[in-house]
């Protein structure tokens, strides 16, 4: 084996791809090193990854990309100036090489969902390589780059945020030859500094597609993305003979005169169906396919998912939730048609000065649809004015519910990823 000893703060990406291409392998975790891998030697705020450079060769790593003279101790750690820089421009250079299509997506809520739908449409046709799980993030959206090889034929990245110009950073790395922005909502406030910042914030990936010439799917019944959208090229979906049946549990349409039973809950999914539709019908997958990929598709990791325990049935939507996704959420489970519906809310993050507002606004929501049981959790939610039981954390709840516990309840559970309601399988 030839070993490459470089020791120059200015790495050489061209020269860096070079090995890289001989595997197409990167990883940032020890944990999980895939033989005659790149290793990436990323920090955290509790973590140095140059620390644990020496551990993933010795696990099969073929090189490790290091940014800290200290910890290069073997010809096969390549120094860089920043290792996490070095991951970004690697990607980027990467996407260029292969020169293949790249659907961008973004949005406040229903990304991932509307992710995993599109990917399970185009794969019906394509070799095809999507963000996995919500990795979408600075380090998320290089390593789904780099995760495709001459052999895939179309990508879809994800792409999340939470403050300006994240989205455009992202953008700049993926360089998306399509976009799509699924909503505007009342997600990450205090750091877009309001709805109109998440708006301009989101937009960005727009601001990328106009810049670059390229092309946008656009729901015709947003008003504001029809503004935003209307000096880019478009294909806006079409709503007239894609149409919502209903909701009961699963949500049901009908396409051309083609029922499709879907496995999704909630009528707010019914937009990110229409999208993958949309997007496969422009891809050219057959009709037939694009129907049972959407009937086939199953949600998982806590996004909506039906769960029946021996004594309840539970939509566990516990993956996330801001006051926009909150809001859907229940009036969508107040439509079911199902007796002694039971709600257990947890607290929303990153609100800022509009926590109280909008936790007050989403307890009012709640009381408005009169559902059987109310419980809300959470130092947020436990502050608001309301007839219901409040519980200032998860301990107060499960003490309530081992002590008289729900049997034959079907109960939505929606809240923030740091409340982690999906504990309350354990009770429920």
């Amino acid at each position: 084996m030839r070993f490459f000893y470089i020791e120059s703060a200015n790495m050489d990406i061209p020269q860096l791809y070079k090995i890289y291409k001989t595997h197409y392998l990167v990883t940032t975790d020890t944990r999980a090193i895939p033989t005659n891998s790149l290793f990436f030697a990323l920090k955290g705020d509790h973590f140095n990854g140059n620390s644990f450079a020496a551990q993933a060769l010795s696990l099969g790593a073929r090189f490790a990309i290091i940014d800290e003279k200290a910890y290069q101790t073997d010809k096969r750690m390549i120094l860089v100036a920043d290792a996490l820089q070095t991951l970004q421009d690697l990607a980027n250079y990467h996407r260029k090489q292969l020169q293949l299509p790249i659907i961008g997506l973004t949005g406040s809520n229903g990304k991932t969902t509307t992710k995993e739908l599109i990917h399970a449409v185009l794969q019906q046709k394509f070799k095809t390589v999507a963000t996995k799980g919500n990795l979408n993030n600075h380090i998320g959206v290089p390593l789904t780059l780099l995760s495709m090889t001459p052999d895939t034929e179309l990508g879809i990245v994800e792409m999340g945020a939470n403050h300006q110009q994240e989205i455009a950073f992202l953008s700049s790395i993926c360089e998306p030859d399509f976009g799509y922005i699924t909503n505007f909502g009342k997600a990450h406030l205090e750091g877009f500094g309001g709805l109109e910042g998440v708006i301009k914030g989101k937009s960005e990936l727009y601001d990328f597609i106009r810049a670059n010439n390229k092309m946008v799917f656009v729901n015709p019944t947003d008003p504001i993305q029809m503004a935003k959208t209307s000096d880019i090229s478009r294909i806006l979906f079409d709503m007239e003979s894609i149409q919502f049946v209903g909701v009961n549990p699963y949500l049901q349409l009908s396409w051309n005169g083609i029922n499709i039973q879907t496995q999704l809950m909630g009528d707010y999914n019914f937009p990110n169906i229409v999208a993958a539709i949309t997007l496969g019908l422009h891809f050219g997958v057959p009709i037939a396919a694009i129907s049972k990929a959407i009937e086939g598709y199953v949600p998982q990791n806590n996004r909506s998912q039906i769960v029946k325990t021996a004594y309840n049935t539970l939509i566990l939507d516990a993956y996330n939730a801001n006051p926009s996704s909150m809001k859907v959420a229940l009036e969508s489970f107040a439509m079911l048609n199902e007796s002694q519906k039971v709600i257990i809310l947890g607290d929303m993050f990153e609100l800022g000065g509009d926590s109280a507002h909008e936790h007050q606004a989403i307890a009012d929501l709640a009381t408005s649809l009169n559902f059987e049981t109310l419980f809300l959790v959470g130092k947020n939610f436990h502050k608001v004015s309301i007839n219901h039981a409040t519980f200032s954390d998860f301990e107060s709840l499960q003490a309530q519910l081992t002590k008289q516990p729900l049997h034959q309840k079907t109960i939505l559970i929606k809240g923030s990823r740091g409340m982690k309601l999906e504990r309350l399988l354990e009770f429920l």
